[in-house]
């Protein structure tokens, strides 16, 4: 077996029982050199005169080093001194300055290694509203998490004391980070005002989309062509229902809250519901385009109606005041910017700006003059429908109003669907039986041979 012994061992005399060596031996403390041997693993037979087998190895025979060519006690020393292991001094390790708690510098950690952008990208964007590199996603992370007025003071604090010593501790990334934004030109007035710019726009145009829809519906509901057609239809079939009935069957009118009742008034012989024959009645004697691709649908769409019971003219108001207040704000900040920004750093911001908050309050105005109107509208509508408001509450809300009209119009459209399919289904099995009708009868007729040769006209002579 392979063992690690000391060249003395390598190059052992022979043993001779009873005989003193003649030769000197070897000097243990110039040794420092281990060579791998081959060892047998029996015990050694040593004899006078003879040495020990030994098993071939790759390590060519050496004899023992002369003095001339053996290692010095300096040489030596020299090679220890390079095999010891350096060891670091605790005095060398760099220590940091944690001004942040745990769960916030971890926060502001996560943001850093999320971002892969340096500072001077955030100012670029920042100052000159450029969101090709920093997105508004992007600045509205750094906005939530910049730093606030207690933190910056730490940090502020720290780097003034710190700065004209030597050996100061330097801060750790997360409160670097959170210092070097906060260099950035105005940074929290700037994006503050780039941020409502953009939900502004979104929010005004949502509550005008809103706004928009209500009045279609009030406008389509109480003036629309199919929605009197089928009203009309209800009221006259309900009558005709009634006639035995001299006070009920003469009905100028009814209460919309019987239009969701209409699918479950069912036929004598229990075979369909009086809303699917109004349906059938409408298409087939109503609507010319019934079966056709172009026939239009003749209430208001369902997912409308749907969205439309989910409003409260209350929270268009609020919505309203709040977009003012930020306005407010926002004309405030920037205000702030044009002041503390040099001629470098004023500009494209205060340009921007000032074209943003002049046609954000046009808009402002626009839509809170469109919410009256809305209203107005709506409450003409539910008064137009003979609606009156729950007990309790002042007027009809839109939730009531349409909710019924949701109801009604998902029932009718779905009976519409198979009418319509059903009208189709006749006309082609009607085209298909004229085709069968044409080709019974003869489409070309035999005319008699009449005899002109000369058999003929001979035969007519005689």
């Amino acid at each position: 077996m392979g063992l690690l012994l000391p060249f003395s061992d390598c190059f052992r005399e022979p043993c001779r029982q009873n005989a003193p060596s003649s030769s000197a031996p070897f000097d243990q403390d110039q040794l420092y050199t281990w060579a791998a041997v081959s060892q047998p693993t029996h015990s050694l037979d040593c004899t006078e005169g003879q040495f020990p087998r030994r098993v071939p190895s790759v390590w060519p025979p050496s004899g023992p080093p002369d003095e001339e060519h053996g290692p010095t006690a300096a040489h030596a020393e020299s090679q220890s001194a390079v095999l010891e292991t350096p060891r670091k001094s605790s005095d060398a390790v760099q220590q940091v300055v944690k001004l942040l708690s745990n769960k916030r510098s971890q926060a502001v950690g996560i943001l850093m290694s999320s971002l892969h952008l340096d500072m001077k990208d955030i100012q670029h964007a920042v100052v000159n509203l450029d969101n090709s590199v920093v997105d508004l996603e992007t600045l509205q992370a750094l906005y939530e998490n910049r730093a606030q007025s207690d933190e910056l003071e730490k940090i502020e604090k720290h780097s003034r004391s710190s700065k004209d010593k030597e050996n100061a501790k330097s801060l750790d990334k997360p409160e670097q980070f959170l210092y070097e934004l906060s260099l950035i030109p105005n940074f929290s007035e700037r994006v503050f005002c780039i941020l409502f710019q953009s939900t502004f726009s979104e929010s005004i145009c949502s509550i005008r989309r809103k706004l928009e829809l209500l009045q279609k519906l009030c406008e389509t509901l109480a003036n629309g062509a199919g929605v009197t057609q089928v009203l009309g239809l209800v009221l006259a079939f309900g009558n005709y229902m009634n006639g035995g009935n001299k006070t009920r069957g003469q009905a100028d009118g009814f209460g919309l809250d019987i239009l969701p009742k209409l699918k479950d008034v069912k036929s004598s012989d229990n075979s369909r519901s009086l809303l699917s024959y109004i349906v059938s009645y409408y298409l087939r004697n109503f609507d010319e385009d019934a079966g056709k691709e172009q026939c239009v649908f003749p209430l208001p769409e369902p997912q409308d109606l749907f969205q439309a019971s989910q409003m409260k003219f209350e929270d268009f108001q609020k919505d309203l005041r709040k977009l003012k207040k930020d306005l407010k704000a926002c004309e405030i900040e920037a205000g702030k910017v044009y002041q503390a920004s040099s001629k470098e750093h004023i500009q494209p911001f205060k340009e921007n700006m000032e074209q943003f908050i002049i046609q954000a309050k046009i808009d402002q105005e626009a839509e809170e003059n469109s919410l009256t109107e809305t209203h107005k509208c709506f409450l003409e509508t539910t008064a137009y429908f003979f609606m009156k408001p729950k007990i309790g509450e002042k007027e009809v809300s839109p939730n009531v109003f349409f909710s019924i009209w949701h109801e009604f119009s998902s029932d009718f459209k779905d009976f519409w669907k198979k009418e319509n399919k059903l009208i189709l289904q006749e006309r082609v099995r009607e085209a298909e039986e004229v085709c069968r009708q044409k080709k019974g009868k003869s489409l070309y007729k035999i005319k008699p041979r009449h005899d002109s040769g000369i058999k003929a006209k001979i035969s007519m002579k005689t």
